[in-house]
């Protein structure tokens, strides 16, 4: 029996960790499988791009919505319909015969994403109230997020060399089926103490803001920013966003509470995920066109240097998660930004036949850097807020790093596709070409993208063609590097200047016969009180 809370803590260690796999395995897996989805299927590069986007946009907007589910009707609940979710989404697109059921398949595996990443950490905050020992399970749930992203290219590349694109589908539904059935015997519940009600005006606000943000960005860069859909969409944003903090902050229980922002930890690593994701997963886009249309390396090949980047934070996330507390995240995070960054700047040489040992410690030095920041970033976030908000924090943190997931490939994508197209008339020209097939080159780009032109079929002309194309595209690759450098370098110095700073304090007050019941309760048993739950937490700061 003495055993029994630890044997507790390992199975909800082990939960979060195979729940956050699940959670992230369709980001890579499907990512790396659009070419054949868009063979099989006979999609538009626009419809393409929803595969994705329809995986990202619920989770983005919903996150919030689901810690705070979480809160209110336990989280063991909302971490087994996520799951549940997961495993539906993925049989749906296994099945799907046209693009638009892929979409609803990939819609509802993003709803069940959604409600999987808050609640594992709020789980793992729940069992692990030391914030010494929390730091060591979140370096490990930080591990199995890691994974999920490195292995899912491999995984897709090996099922595209044997199997049709749908079978990539097929491991999500019996390891999210497995998880529900080990949850309902080994994770113990648990609800934010309190007497917290859902939040229904915020919650709608914080979905429309950002959905309507996501989508016009998403259809500005694939068109123009002055499309009347793509205006309204920005300016419902802008409104939606508006009305989100009035309503939050006139809630007696809020979805968000804005408190939360007196923590400049809190602040830094909810500001530093999103600005980050947004410059690495946007580089992520264009690195891996850039293996497809410059190096035309199959799925597998580009995998395994994909695994270059992931491998290295997938080996380190737990020893990393054991320095939080005895190196200042301050030092950690902006530390592994710097890194990051310089290897961003390294990548600006890379060409069309740089070999794959060239291409290694580059990309090795990107994956330090991603070690130094995503379990510090985590621990920090969750750990800077009172005890009792660490479902909040953990939903508040990811959904600003998936708005930047969601907005970087829209964005670095918008700006690849745009140099590229502005230098390719000067690189046909260079490689000697002229007249008509100059013209048509033209015309195809124009009207169906660097893809397009580089499916043509030009007789002799058409080396000379593709050696232009390359050319252009690495122009627009090299952009997209250095502003995903620069913003990772913005990153750094948020992280520098605001983990200076003192973290949040909540104040002390005492809990009334409900809250003290709540607290105390079946559901809630280890909780601490507010007060020592916000001394605990201030060891995250490191500030």
């Amino acid at each position: 029996m003495a055993n029994a809370p630890q044997e507790r803590r390992a199975a909800t260690l082990v939960m979060a960790c195979i729940g956050v796999f699940v959670a992230y395995l369709p980001v890579t897996t499907v990512s790396a499988s659009l070419p054949a989805i868009q063979r099989a299927l006979n999609t538009s590069t626009s419809q393409l791009s929803w595969v994705s986007d329809a995986f990202v946009l619920p989770m983005a907007a919903l996150i919030l919505t689901a810690g705070v589910f979480g809160d209110v009707h336990g989280r063991k609940k909302v971490y087994q319909a996520g799951l549940a979710l997961s495993a539906l989404g993925a049989l749906l697109a296994l099945c799907a015969q046209s693009v638009q059921v892929v979409w609803a398949g990939q819609a509802i595996a993003g709803l069940g994403s959604a409600a999987l990443l808050p609640t594992t950490l709020a789980l793992i905050s729940h069992a692990v109230p030391d914030p010494r020992e929390r730091g060591k399970f979140i370096g490990l749930w930080a591990t199995s997020l890691t994974a999920a992203l490195a292995l899912g290219p491999v995984i897709a590349g090996t099922i595209l060399d044997h199997y049709a694109w749908r079978w990539i589908y097929l491991l999500a539904i019996p390891a999210s089926l497995l998880a529900m059935a080990f949850a309902a015997r080994l994770l113990t519940d648990s609800r934010a103490p309190g007497s917290r009600r859902l939040d229904w005006p915020g919650q709608i606000t914080a979905a429309l803001a950002i959905t309507a943000l996501v989508y016009g960005i998403i259809e500005g860069g694939a068109g123009s920013f002055t499309d009347v859909e793509v205006m309204v969409a920005l300016s419902t944003a802008v409104v939606a966003a508006v009305a989100l903090v009035l309503v939050e902050r006139g809630s007696s229980s809020p979805m968000l509470d804005l408190t939360l922002f007196r923590s400049p930890a809190f602040t830094a690593t909810t500001l530093i995920a999103m600005i980050n994701f947004l410059g690495l997963i946007g580089f992520f886009f264009a690195l891996s066109l850039y293996f497809g249309m410059v190096q035309h390396l199959s799925t597998l090949d580009a995998a395994w240097r994909l695994l270059m980047v992931t491998m290295v934070p997938l080996l380190l996330g737990a020893p990393v998660g054991r320095l939080v507390h005895r190196v200042s995240p301050r030092v950690l995070i902006p530390g592994g930004l710097l890194l990051t960054t310089a290897a961003l700047l390294a990548l600006t040489d890379i060409g069309a036949h740089t070999s794959f040992g060239s291409l290694a410690w580059r990309l090795a030095l990107l994956g330090l850097g991603m070690a130094f920041v995503i379990t510090p970033m985590t621990a920090t976030a969750v750990g800077s807020v009172p005890f009792h908000q660490a479902g909040m924090a953990a939903a508040g943190n990811n959904a600003f790093r998936q708005v930047g997931a969601a907005l970087g490939p829209a964005v670095l994508g918008a700006l690849l596709s745009t140099k590229a197209l502005d230098t390719l008339p000067g690189h046909l020209t260079d490689a000697g070409l002229n007249g008509p097939t100059v013209q048509q080159v033209r015309t195809v780009a124009d009207h169906g993208g660097l893809g397009a032109v580089g499916g043509l079929d030009l007789g002799a002309d058409t080396p000379r063609v593709l050696g232009a194309l390359s050319e252009a595209f690495l122009d627009g690759l090299h952009l997209c590097l250095i502003v995903s450098a620069a913003l990772t370098l913005l990153a750094a110095a948020v992280g520098a200047l605001l983990l200076r700073r003192p973290q949040y304090t909540a104040p002390r007050r005492t809990p009334g016969p409900r809250q003290a019941a709540a607290a105390e309760g079946p559901v809630g048993t280890g909780t601490q009180r507010h007060g020592e739950a916000s001394s605990l937490a201030g060891n995250h700061t490191g500030g």
